[in-house]
């Protein structure tokens, strides 16, 4: 059987699920716990992989939190987000749209003006330096409820920083009903903003109906359940609505029981647009080359096919249109000469 890892780690591709604080790496969050020695996160980078081993979502929320308790300042977040472009940029990862939560920063001291001046000057430079771009997802985070809307609207609206092109919807799905963040949701799309909420991650299909419905999402974080609902597969895959899968993100937060029973391939079978995505990486000890190796071995893919799921992340993109034909030729240019070896 053919070894698929080297195509994979040459391959450019474009990540569309991908959490800002979620993707700080073992080495950053000891770096960061040891700024700020009164946080029970662990200091060293190996006891961080028993730290970040999850029994259910909630648990996951909880850890995760502790490490955004670590990001207190400005440079704190100008740091986080830099290294976060340069393990992207070791992937070949050229183009990324990193979810960023304003409301669990500012909400905890930082000034506005100053985390929105670190994350964009962290964005042009990794973009000059590293090549990669990165475009924001300012998101709501659910389980701070309607004040943590608000003022993650306002944010978006009032300070829109030049990178960001989309507005979401995260945290838990249970108990946190999609539809009372549509007068926030309304405000960010009147503005210009894409919609991309989480939904049914932990939930049935009816939450991804009320994403597309009460939300008017143009792509669906995760949408995991869906496939227990024939009518919506069908709608998403004829109104060419993408779903964000995370393989590895469903096994450790419990959404899924095993890799091998991912719905992901009911979803292809669907017609549904799927992009692959590595949501929270250094958490789930995974990468978005690993991903791209779990979808080889689930979907049966070759590296046609791993090259076809890397144009689906560009096409689903938010990428403008002379961005997104540059890097499908560059996707094209290198998988036609690999096969030409």
């Amino acid at each position: 059987m053919t070894d698929l890892h080297p195509f994979i780690a040459g391959l450019p591709k474009a990540e569309l699920h991908v959490h800002h604080v979620g993707s700080a790496s073992p080495r950053i969050v000891a770096e960061l716990a040891a700024r700020h020695p009164d946080s029970k996160v662990p200091t060293d980078p190996e006891a961080l992989v028993d730290y970040f081993t999850f029994t259910d979502f909630a648990h996951f929320i909880e850890v995760y939190l502790s490490v955004v308790d670590l990001i207190r300042t400005p440079e704190d977040v100008r740091l986080l987000t830099f290294e976060v472009a340069r393990d992207m940029a070791r992937q070949n990862i050229r183009y990324a749209e990193l979810t960023v939560t304003p409301y669990s920063s500012t909400s905890r001291g930082i000034p506005e003006v100053g985390f929105m001046e670190a994350i964009e000057d962290a964005r042009k430079a990794a973009e000059a330096e590293l090549g990669v771009v990165l475009r924001w997802c300012f998101d709501i985070p659910g389980e701070a409820g309607l004040r943590a809307a608000e003022e993650t609207a306002r944010l978006a609206v009032d300070l829109r920083p030049e990178g960001l092109v989309s507005f979401g919807l995260g945290g838990p799905e249970i108990g946190v009903p999609r539809p009372q963040f549509k007068p926030y949701f309304d405000r960010a799309i009147d503005a210009g903003l894409h919609s991309v909420p989480h939904a049914g991650e932990t939930t049935g299909p009816g939450t991804v109906w009320d994403a597309l419905r009460d939300l008017r999402a143009e792509r669906i974080g995760h949408g995991t359940s869906s496939v227990q609902d024939p009518e919506l597969l069908a709608h998403l895959a004829e109104h060419r609505i993408p779903l964000e899968v995370c393989p590895t993100s469903n096994i450790a937060t419990r959404a899924v029981a095993d890799l091998d029973e991912h719905p992901v391939k009911e979803m292809v079978a669907a017609g549904v647009l799927v992009t692959v995505n590595s949501d929270d990486p250094p958490m789930f000890g995974t990468d978005l080359n690993q991903e791209y190796g779990v979808a080889a071995r689930l979907l049966g893919l070759d590296e046609r096919g791993l090259a076809a799921l890397a144009r689906n992340g560009v096409e689903a993109s938010f990428l403008d249109a002379d961005g997104k034909k540059r890097l499908l030729a560059e996707i094209d240019t290198y998988t036609s000469a690999w096969l030409a070896r």
